[in-house]
């Protein structure tokens, strides 16, 4: 199927040189990469010690080491932490860092590709339209990924924002994971990223209630012509409704983000 639209822009991208590079990324990330092909891009994440979210990652290694573009999160944060717990043993070293030109058709959801700045499209992506500026954010935030600054504010795990398929719980040790095994093992989280959409506005920050009972926390808004919508973390007890009230008692209609929706049989 062709696709319409297609997300066009630059990202950071970090370095890491020596031929312990997989296994590096393997302890400090969550996705397995055991049976990675060099040149595949493999999303994963990166997690404090106790299963935080700091950054949305895309990695390609090759034969020399290793490319680890910051899909989401602080890049220059990655890159000091990556050096405070890269040692000799690990024949990896931290390269220079660069920016990196990444498309991906978006309706429907395709591959993505790393290209030079001046490179033109590939072929799966002509005649699409380059979504920029609030269309893209409106996409964003209507699908729920990638997570922004304020999904991420430093409380939030890869669970509760849908990022499920970017763990993994068999590879073994890596930072974070047992964390993960936990919140998996434990019937799930206590909140779980949702859509929303208003017809009156709303902010990053508000409180979303149930009459007196506090249900959510608004993440992300963006105002439209039809009205306002957004991201929202929803309390997993209030998950099942269709509507919360804003803190002005707002009509905030919830939509659950594609991550979190059963695939069709």
């Amino acid at each position: 199927m062709t696709t319409t639209i297609h997300w066009d822009q630059t990202f950071p991208l970090l370095r890491l040189e020596g031929m312990g590079a997989k296994d590096f990324l393997q302890g400090q990330t969550t996705a397995d990469l055991s049976g990675l092909m060099a040149g595949v891009l493999q999303q994963s994440c990166w997690l404090t010690a106790t299963g935080r979210l700091r950054a949305l990652l895309e990695l390609r290694l090759d034969a020399t080491g290793a490319d680890v573009l910051v899909l989401a999160g602080d890049a220059e944060a990655v890159r000091r932490g990556f050096d405070q717990v890269i040692f000799p043993a690990d024949r990896v070293r931290l390269g220079t860092s660069s920016l990196q030109r990444r498309l991906q058709g978006l309706d429907p959801a395709g591959p993505a590709f790393w290209v030079g700045d001046d490179q033109p499209l590939p072929e799966e992506l002509h005649g699409s339209l380059r979504l920029e500026n609030d269309a893209l954010e409106r996409h964003r935030l209507q699908q729920g990924f990638p997570p922004g600054p304020e999904e991420m504010n430093g409380e939030t795990n890869p669970l509760e924002l849908g990022l499920t398929n970017r763990i993994s719980l068999d590879k073994g040790c890596y930072l974070g994971q047992e964390t993960m095994a936990k919140l998996t093992g434990k019937g799930g989280v206590k909140q779980q990223l949702r859509c929303w959409r208003s017809d009156q506005p709303l902010q990053p920050g508000d409180q979303l209630k149930v009459g007196s009972d506090r249900a959510g926390t608004i993440t992300s808004a963006l105002n439209t012509p039809e009205g306002t919508l957004g991201l929202a973390l929803v309390r997993r007890q209030f998950l099942d409704l269709p509507s919360l009230q804003g803190p002005a008692d707002q009509a905030v209609i919830l939509a659950t983000p594609a991550a979190f929706q059963a695939p069709a049989s």
